[in-house]
């Protein structure tokens, strides 16, 4: 099912110390040596009116949603502590002080995995995050956008988006277009905003019959290669934190 818990249940082997013998011959003791834990961070990064208001609507908090779905996976499988996460609003890291402040100061370092999950106008402004990361020599491990819109210009004239088309950067994007049969209010919102047709780029990309507002929804639909975007994150992690 697509809304099942990610498959692998077993927990992370801890890895903050490990011994080893010395090479002298002489000194038979086992000394300690600190090795640090593989860091990661994740940015959910939500539309308008996701995070705060928009011009008197919200915050709906759509992303906060997929936020927890993910909380309670890494709960589960007991990484919660090394899989740090934030909400942003998508207008939170446009000037170079919010960068500072929303996400360059909650990045350890340079070999720090980051994961950026977002939505609606979350999801253009976070293919362009991912690009400033690593042009400034960040590590972006895993980029979804989520039904990701900001190409009409009256949508860039009253918020505060990038304006030029996304070119994303990051090892894996996983792009998902929201095409749903029984439109709704959200919906309409987002043809406004107009959709990023993404004709290239994404390692795996599925348009999924989900209403453009159930950002959660998707996350959970079973995609192209017969997994859904959770499982392909978490998998990711797994792995990664396996290394």
């Amino acid at each position: 099912m697509a809304g099942a818990a990610p498959a692998v249940k077993e927990e992370l082997p801890k890895r903050e110390v490990k011994t080893h013998t010395l090479t002298c011959k002489t000194d038979q003791s086992v000394k300690p040596v600190p090795v640090a834990l593989r860091d990661l961070v994740i940015f959910f990064i939500g539309g308008a009116g996701d995070q705060e208001s928009y011009y008197g609507t919200g915050p709906n908090n759509n992303i906060d949603y997929v936020r927890k779905i993910t909380i309670d996976d890494a709960t589960q499988l007991n990484i919660l502590k090394r899989c740090p996460s934030w909400p942003l609003s998508y207008n939170a890291f446009i000037s170079d002080e919010d960068l500072e402040k929303n996400v360059l100061s909650r990045i350890p370092n340079c070999s720090t995995a980051i994961y950026i999950v977002g939505h609606s106008l979350g999801g253009w402004n976070g293919a362009h995050l991912s690009s400033v990361l690593t042009d400034k020599g960040f590590k972006v491990k895993k980029l979804m956008t989520l039904d990701p819109v900001g190409e009409g210009k009256i949508v860039y004239g009253i918020s505060n988006i990038y304006r030029r088309e996304p070119k994303p950067k990051a090892d894996y994007w996983l792009n998902i277009p929201a095409a749903a049969v029984d439109w709704n209010v959200s919906d309409l919102v987002a043809d406004f905003g107009e959709q990023w047709e993404v004709t290239q780029g994404p390692n795996v990309m599925g348009r999924v019959d989900v209403n453009h507002a159930n950002a959660d929804r998707m996350f959970l639909q079973i995609l192209p290669g017969g997994k859904s975007a959770r499982q392909i994150f978490y998998e990711s992690i797994l792995i990664y934190f396996r290394k």
